[in-house]
C-alpha cells in the first residue's frame, strides 16, 4: 500500500496562512512551519529569524508562528533545531511586547530553563539572550522569577560565556524591579559574581551600568551591603563607576554608596573614604543629574567627620563639608586631588551662579525705555 501521501507535507491550500499585506516570503515561512518534517521547520525557522532580525512589521506579520517555534523546542530533536528555533523567538520578541508574552504563555521558558544547564555554550548563551529580552516585559517578570531561572542566571554570571554573563546580567536587572525577583537574587549570593563582572568590565560600558544597577538593589539588604564589603575592590569598583561611568551609571553608584553609608555610617565611612571616594562623588555634585547631584551632598554630609550640623558660626556649606572630609584623608595623592576638585567645583558653581544672575539681569531689564 503507497503510504506516500500519509508523509506528504501539506499543500498551501490547506494551511490558512494569510495574513494581511504579507509578503511571498512570509506566507512561505508560516507555510514551511507547519508541516511535520523537521527540515521544513529548520528551513522555515531559519527564514523567520531572517525576516524579523530588523522589520518590526514581520514581527507582527509572523507572530502565528510563535506557538509552532515553541513546539520545536520540546521535541526530541538536534540542539542545532532547538537553537534555531529559540533564535527566531528572540527576533520576534524584540521590540514586540505582544511576541513577548505570546512566547511566555506558550510555554517557552520551561525549555528555555533546560538550556540554561546544557553544556553546550552556544545553546546556553542564546536561552540566556532569550531571557533577556523576555524579562523586558513588566508582565513576565514574575512569571520568569516563578519558574527557577534566576539561580540559573546567577550561576551563568560566575561560569558563562564573556556574552552571556553580560546577557545575564542585564536579565538580572530587568527583573530585580520586581520585588519577589530581588529576594530571589538576593538569596542567590549574586554579589560575588556581579562585582567579578563589574571589576573586568569598561566602567563606561552599558554591562558596568547594569551591574551598578543591581548592586544599589541588593545593598537595601543588609546580607548584599556585607557581600560588596567583604568582595576584594568591590566598593572600588562602584567608586570607579562614579568616577567614569555614564550618567545613569553614576545615579546607580552614588546611590548604592548613599545606601550603604545610611544604614551604618560607623561601619562603612572609613572603608567608603580609604578608596577614595571623594573626588567623584565632588565632581557628581555639580555635573552630575539632579537626583545625582542630591545624593552626593548627602553623601558627603555622612562621610565628613561629624554626622552633626555645624554652629552657625561655621555654616553647613558644602565646601567646609568637603574640606573636613579632606583634613580625615591620608595619603597626600588623594588629598591633593581631592583639593583640586574643591577649586574646580567653586570655579564651575561660581560660573553657574554668574550665568544665573545675567539671565536674571536680562529678564528685568525693561526693553523699553
Amino acid at each position: 500500500m503507497d503510504t506516500s501521501a500519509e508523509n506528504q507535507s501539506p499543500s498551501s491550500s490547506d494551511v490558512d496562512v494569510t495574513p494581511r499585506g504579507a509578503s511571498s516570503s512570509v506566507l512561505r515561512a508560516l507555510q514551511l512551519i507547519q508541516y511535520d518534517d523537521d527540515d521544513s521547520k529548520l528551513q522555515a525557522a531559519k527564514e523567520i529569524r531572517r525576516l524579523t532580525k530588523t522589520s518590526q512589521r514581520c514581527r507582527r506579520l509572523l507572530s502565528d508562528a510563535v506557538i509552532p517555534l515553541v513546539s520545536m523546542l520540546r521535541v526530541d530533536s538536534p540542539e542545532s533545531h532547538h537553537e534555531s528555533a529559540l533564535l527566531a523567538l528572540l527576533n520576534l520578541a524584540v521590540k514586540d511586547e505582544k511576541n513577548k508574552m505570546s512566547i511566555v504563555e506558550a510555554g517557552a521558558l520551561e525549555a528555555v530553563i533546560r538550556f540554561l544547564q546544557s553544556d553546550n555554550l552556544n545553546l546556553q548563551g542564546t536561552a540566556t539572550a532569550a531571557l533577556l529580552t523576555l524579562s523586558a516585559s513588566v508582565n513576565n517578570k514574575p512569571i520568569i522569577g516563578a519558574s527557577g531561572a534566576i539561580p540559573l542566571l546567577v550561576h551563568i554570571l560566575g561560569h558563562g560565556t564573556t556574552q552571556a554573563k553580560v546577557d545575564a546580567v542585564m536579565a538580572l536587572s530587568n527583573l530585580s524591579t520586581h520585588t519577589d525577583n530581588l529576594t530571589v537574587i538576593k538569596q542567590s549570593s549574586s554579589i560575588p559574581a556581579i562585582v567579578s563582572l563589574l571589576k573586568a568590565s569598561k566602567k563606561s560600558s552599558k554591562t558596568a551600568e547594569k551591574c551598578c544597577s543591581v548592586i544599589e538593589s541588593l545593598v537595601g539588604f543588609d546580607e548584599g551591603r556585607t557581600a560588596l564589603a567583604a568582595e576584594d575592590g568591590g566598593i572600588l569598583a562602584v567608586i570607579e563607576v562614579l568616577e567614569n561611568g555614564t550618567v545613569q551609571a553614576r545615579e546607580h553608584a552614588v546611590g548604592a554608596l548613599l545606601t550603604i553609608c545610611e544604614s551604618d555610617r560607623c561601619k562603612y565611612r572609613e572603608p567608603i573614604l580609604r578608596e577614595g571616594v571623594i573626588p567623584g562623588v565632588l565632581e557628581l555634585t555639580v555635573q552630575g543629574t539632579p537626583k545625582s547631584q542630591t545624593k552626593a551632598k548627602t553623601l558627603l554630609r555622612l562621610l565628613r567627620e561629624s554626622p552633626y550640623p555645624r554652629s552657625e558660626l561655621e555654616p553647613d556649606t558644602l565646601e567646609n563639608i568637603v574640606c573636613n572630609i579632606i583634613s580625615q584623608i591620608d595619603g597626600d595623592e588623594q588629598s591633593s586631588k581631592a583639593k583640586k576638585m574643591l577649586a574646580e567645583m567653586v570655579q564651575v558653581s561660581m560660573e553657574q551662579s554668574l550665568r544665573h544672575l545675567q539671565q536674571r539681569a536680562l529678564v528685568c531689564t525693561p526693553t523699553d525705555l
